[in-house]
C-alpha cells in the first residue's frame, strides 16, 4: 500500500490508524499502534523526538502510563537519561506522591514514587497524545509537589479541539507534538 510521504506530517499521519465510535459513539480514536508495527514510521517517531531534545538541559523524562511508557523509555535510553513513570493509582510498590484529576465521566488518580525526582530537576513529560491534558497536568503538579520543573509535555498527537495543549499553557507547561488532528 504507498502512502502519501509528501510531508513528515502527512507521513507520520498516514500511519496512524482511525477508529471510529471507540470507545464510545461519535469518537474517532487515534491508534498509534500501527506505528509501532512499521519500523520505518516508529524510527521517524523518535527520531523526531530525540532530535528536538538532544541538545537541552534535561535531568529525567517523564512517561505516562501506559502508551507513554513505550515512547518515553525510548527516548529516556536514546538520550542516556533517567527513566520518571507517572502510574494510575496502586500500581507503584514503594512510597508514592498522588494526584487526583478529573475525566470527563468522573476522577482518576495519577502516581510516582516519591523518591523518583529531587528538587530542581528539569523534567520532559511523554505520553501518547494530548486530548484534555487532564493526565499531564496531573503529572505536571506531582512534578511540582517533588520541587522539580517540567520544561514541556510531548506527545505524538494533539487533539487541539479537546482543548488539552491550551489547558498545559495556561498551567505553564508548553507542549510539543508531531501531528494534530482538528475536528477529524
Amino acid at each position: 500500500m504507498n502512502k502519501d510521504v509528501s510531508s513528515p506530517h502527512s507521513f507520520l499521519k498516514s500511519h496512524i490508524r482511525a477508529i471510529p465510535d471507540w470507545p464510545t459513539p461519535g469518537v474517532i480514536f487515534r491508534d498509534i499502534t500501527t506505528l509501532f508495527e512499521n519500523p520505518k514510521a516508529w524510527r521517524y517517531t523518535l527520531d523526531a523526538l530525540i532530535h528536538r531534545y538532544m541538545d537541552q538541559d534535561i535531568d529525567r523524562i517523564g512517561a505516562l502510563d501506559a502508551r507513554g511508557f513505550l515512547i518515553g523509555s525510548a527516548l529516556a535510553y536514546s538520550l542516556n537519561l533517567p527513566l520518571v513513570m507517572f502510574r494510575k493509582k496502586g500500581k507503584l510498590p514503594a512510597s508514592t506522591l498522588c494526584e487526583e484529576y478529573e475525566l470527563e465521566y468522573g476522577t482518576d488518580a495519577l502516581e510516582v514514587h516519591s523518591d523518583s525526582m529531587q528538587p530542581g530537576d528539569r523534567i520532559i513529560l511523554v505520553d501518547d497524545l494530548i486530548a484534555t491534558g487532564g493526565t499531564l497536568l496531573a503529572a505536571n503538579n506531582l512534578v511540582k509537589r517533588a520541587g522539580a520543573t517540567t520544561l514541556e509535555a510531548a506527545a505524538i498527537i494533539d487533539l487541539p479541539d479537546l482543548k488539552g495543549s491550551e489547558k498545559l499553557l495556561k498551567a505553564g507547561v508548553p507542549s510539543f507534538t508531531l501531528c494534530q488532528y482538528n475536528g477529524d
